[in-house]
């Protein structure tokens, strides 16, 4: 239950922020939202699961209500909370602007901070063996390296290196005083299996220190994979265990997404035989550094494994090499249908997850006698630095190929939704190979297991969580049910809809899937852009996006800024400016602009929707998931195309008003929503704009 001290704390603190605040506004929506998360975590609604999810509409003020409905009732019970976020933009809000704002004047004690995952930090070790400046000589620095290193690139590692150890960079891949290419920084990325604090140059590295740190925070501040990756693991491996949190998880709407990604699983199938062959040569060389006949018969035990692991790739290889025809298409792809792989491939499949998952013990075990001899002083860390670094990555490629073969090998259940499997051939430099891929279609039991029951308390977040006026949809994707505690809440915006903004349908002649629908765009925008200074378009195509754009410059020399053309920042940048300087201009962008991106008040006051944002499945996943649907007799387009499409064009039409003053009007230029059964549905899902219908 929430205590009288709780609610007494939670009200100084919300009047504290009100006073400190010109011009505050004290929203009943706010501090509705403030109860209603409050009273959830307290389990005043449910003792045994304490779920919330809210949709809150677009000036709520919903990071200000998570934070004073969860932090007053955090400290008065001895736990933590967990803000968890889908984007950059709403991490640095929350750091740089709301939880500051909340410290200062809530009367609260607490202290929060940023975590980021271990990738996201240099390890030093492998820093200055991939440099050269650990003293190991050529064949240290070459060991971890794949391929023969650039001079360039070997340059650039020295200099990362220098500054760190001049304290002019903190180990973080986002302050790098130099831009780092991706390839380069996995190399040099702390891992958990390489990185042990029994070692000197792990004790104060750049992650060790930062979970130090950690430690003593009461809010911590993470993104949605951090979340995952420490759920997948148990819980408290990387964060606090679930069970003294409570999690607030913002942006929710893209939590199934990165859920699925987060648990897919692939591989190349050459590029692995060839890195077996340096697996192989690491254990025989720990084996004698190790000098003992167990590590030795360990290190010939692993080679047998490798053999097969090998062999069994090579025989994937062949079975594609085979059958050329499965990749005779635009995609240069095979996906199995229902999931369900050949006789042949199920053989392979079950051979390798046993190779795989006995050289893993064995390689495993390796490490472990490594880690023992460095803390009973039989080799020394210096020694040992290069050696767990190298064992380190190996693990971490071999767990990944474990999994790959387990999903792969899983049989596929009676009652629940298959795996989604794919074969893709992929070209570079000359020469083929074959990416096997796997990844789950439905993740809510995951979801389940990893978080809703382990969890003290969890809110889950967004203004766009609802799809067709309900919460079904959502409510599938992430495994809740509306008879297990879990609390709906549906908060609208405090924005004059009607007063604000203008939804305009004008009358044309042609839906998207026709072919003279980019002639209309190319006629009816500059219309649409007349006597108009801010204005954005969205597309959901870029090509199409571009040759409208090629058109307009041509013709009508419009001013027109194209995402593609210049980095994200920049493009918003440069249209702020123009405006700032009483100029017109016109952004051009794809789905990425439709979410995000904050343009308020006169920065954009016309905003054109080209066509409905119905995602064409594309992806291996998508279609195995419509396939799943159909197979279970349900329809594929309406459920799981039209909640979408509902979701994403409230999204993009919510681009036009970010504060209570903003003003403007949204154009859809796609006939659909008036001609077809399912129009009407998409439009009541849109808030309550003024309305001018053509047709």
């Amino acid at each position: 239950m929430l205590s009288d001290k709780t609610k007494k704390l939670t009200r100084q603190a919300y009047n504290g922020i009100a006073e400190a605040i010109p011009n505050f506004v004290r929203r009943k929506e706010q501090n509705y939202l403030i109860a209603e998360i409050a009273k959830t975590l307290a389990g005043e609604y449910c003792k045994e699961r304490r779920i919330m999810v809210v949709q809150a509409g677009t000036g709520t003020g919903k990071s200000l209500a998570y934070c004073l409905g969860a932090i007053p009732q955090a400290l008065a019970s001895g736990r933590k909370v967990c803000i968890a976020t889908a984007t950059v933009a709403l991490q640095e809000q929350l750091v740089n602007k709301d939880l500051p704002l909340v410290q200062k004047h809530s009367g609260m004690n607490f202290r929060f901070g940023l975590a980021k995952g271990r990738q996201r930090y240099a390890c030093l070790s492998k820093l200055e063996l991939l440099a050269g400046e650990a003293g190991e000589g050529e064949a240290g620095q070459q060991a971890l390296w794949e391929s023969k290193p650039a001079s360039a690139d070997v340059a650039l590692l020295k200099r990362l290196h220098q500054a760190y150890h001049e304290g002019k960079w903190n180990g973080e891949v986002d302050s790098v005083p130099e831009p780092v290419p991706d390839y380069l920084w996995q190399q040099i990325g702390s891992d958990k299996h390489s990185c042990n604090k029994q070692l000197a140059a792990h004790r104060d590295c750049p992650f060790h220190r930062s979970r130090d740190e950690m430690d003593s925070w009461d809010v911590l501040i993470v993104n949605h994979s951090l979340l995952l990756a420490d759920l997948e693991l148990g819980g408290g491996k990387i964060l606090p265990d679930p069970d003294s949190m409570y999690y607030i998880v913002d942006e929710a709407h893209h939590l199934p997404q990165v859920t699925r990604d987060f648990s897919a699983a692939s591989a190349n199938m050459k590029s692995t035989v060839e890195w077996l062959g340096k697996l192989e040569k690491s254990a025989h060389k720990l084996a004698r550094e190790l000098r003992s006949d167990k590590a030795t018969n360990l290190s010939m035990e692993l080679t047998e494994d490798l053999e097969a692991l090998g062999d069994g790739l090579g025989q994937v290889v062949s079975f594609c090499e085979a059958n050329p025809t499965l990749f005779d298409n635009p995609e240069l792809r095979h996906r199995f249908e229902n999931g369900a792989l050949p006789e042949v491939l199920v053989t392979l499949a079950t051979n390798l997850k046993t190779a795989c998952g006995q050289g893993l013990k064995k390689l495993t075990k390796l490490q472990t006698m490594l880690m023992e001899s460095v803390k009973e002083g039989e080799i020394k860390g210096w020694q040992a630095e290069p050696m767990v670094a190298e064992v380190g990555m190996h693990l971490q490629r071999l767990e990944g190929l474990t999994q790959l073969w387990q999903m792969m090998s899983r049989e596929i259940p009676e009652n629940s939704a298959p795996l989604a499997r794919w074969i893709e051939k992929v070209e570079f430099q000359q020469r083929h190979d074959f990416h096997v891929s796997t990844s789950p279609i439905e993740i809510g039991f995951m979801l389940e297991e990893m978080l809703w029951s382990k969890a003290a308390g969890v809110a889950l977040l967004s203004a766009t969580l609802m799809a067709l006026g309900s919460f079904d949809h959502y409510r599938h994707q992430v495994g809740l049910r509306n008879d297990d505690g879990t609390r709906y809440t549906a908060l609208p915006s405090p924005f004059d809809y009607q007063q604000n903004a203008t939804l305009f349908l004008p009358k044309v002649a042609v839906e998207p899937q026709d072919d003279r629908f980019g002639d209309m765009l190319v006629k009816t925008i500059p219309d649409l852009l007349e006597e108009e200074t801010a204005s954005l378009v969205l597309f959901t195509s870029y090509r199409q996006m571009e040759a409208v754009a090629d058109t307009l410059r041509m013709h009508k020399k419009l001013p027109i800024l194209v995402q593609g053309e210049g980095a994200r920042s920049e493009l918003i940048a440069e249209h702020k400016a123009r405006i700032d300087r009483g100029e017109v201009s016109i952004l051009f962008g794809t789905s990425s602009f439709s979410e995000g991106l904050d343009l308020p008040g006169d920065y954009l006051t016309n905003l054109i929707i080209t066509r409905l944002p119905f995602a064409v499945p594309t992806s291996p996943v998508e279609q195995a998931h419509a396939e799943y649907i159909k197979s279970k007799g349900g329809n594929p387009f309406l459920q799981l195309a039209v909640p979408d499409a509902a979701k994403k064009l409230v999204q993009s039409c919510g681009r036009l008003l970010r504060n209570e003053t903003d003003y403007g009007r949204i154009t859809v230029l796609d006939r659909r929503l008036v001609t077809k059964r399912y129009g009407s549905a998409l439009l009541d899902s849109l808030p309550p704009y003024r309305r001018h219908i053509e047709y």
